[in-house]
């Protein structure tokens, strides 16, 4: 199974993310890559200090904006709700979707660097 049809599986809309880039494969998987980079470099831990959330929310909303473009859909999804509640002071509610997105985003991670090798 190809990298885009196991993402397919994954709730990744594959689609939408090839016709953003006027459906260049090579472009998109290209920049899935580059995605896992930026991931692993602003990943946001469920520890957070909910005392001091500016830095998770720029980590998330980097995590957002990249996950959108390529259309990963479960990881838009749950850090754009991350960020709407990280940004009306409800940290312990973003630390929980936090906790259940976290295997979803490593199963769409692991499934990206396993092709990428």
């Amino acid at each position: 199974m190809s990298v885009l049809e196991e993402l397919r599986t994954l709730g990744v809309d594959i689609d939408d993310g090839l016709k953003r880039l006027n459906g260049n494969e090579k472009l998109y998987t290209r920049l899935l890559g580059k995605f896992v980079d930026s991931f692993l470099a602003n990943q946001v831990s469920p520890d957070f200090d909910a005392a001091d959330c500016q830095g998770t929310i720029e980590k998330a909303h980097s995590i957002k904006g990249t996950a959108g473009n390529l259309s990963l859909t479960p990881i838009f999804e749950a850090y754009s709700e991350i960020l709407k509640l990280l940004r009306t002071d409800k940290p312990e509610e973003a630390r929980e979707i936090l906790k259940n997105t976290i295997p979803v985003q490593e199963q769409i991670i692991a499934c990206i660097q396993k092709h990428m090798e």
